[in-house]
């Protein structure tokens, strides 16, 4: 079973905790325990799992992320100026798999599931929502 949320995102580069949004797709589902997938359709999105309460961390992780790949010095930046987009998208990269425990997805604590926009601002980001599991 499949679900596909589409983002429209408002800068060059935003955090966004779409938490809620897969937890209503399980839901609507049904599915009490399994597996969900999510995947950004995108070579300039990623999808991770991190704290989000202290909007702080987002903001530490892409101060963190451009100092370590700056923008403006690589050779893909001649066809369109995005290289370091690029190259974050890869290293955080496009999916995340988690369990799915009476309806929901399984996290921990101070866990969020969060779309990295890294060459915003853009619209219809899609992000594919898979899941296996059990109805019981």
């Amino acid at each position: 079973m499949a679900e596909i949320i589409l983002l429209s995102t408002s800068q060059k580069q935003e955090l966004i905790d779409i938490t809620d949004k897969v937890n209503s797709i399980i839901r609507k589902s049904e599915i009490k325990d399994g597996i969900c997938n999510i995947f950004a359709a995108h070579s300039t999105g990623a999808i991770i799992i991190n704290e989000n309460f202290d909007p702080n961390i987002c903001l530490d992780l892409l101060d963190a992320l451009n100092r370590l790949i700056p923008s403006g010095i690589w050779r893909h930046d001649k066809v369109d100026g995005n290289a370091d987009a690029h190259l974050k998208s890869a290293i955080l990269g496009p999916s995340e798999t988690l369990p799915i425990k009476n309806g929901k997805m399984d996290l921990g604590k101070w866990q969020s599931l969060i779309f990295c926009e890294l060459d915003g601002p853009r619209v219809n980001r899609k992000i594919v929502v898979t899941m296996i599991g059990d109805k019981n």
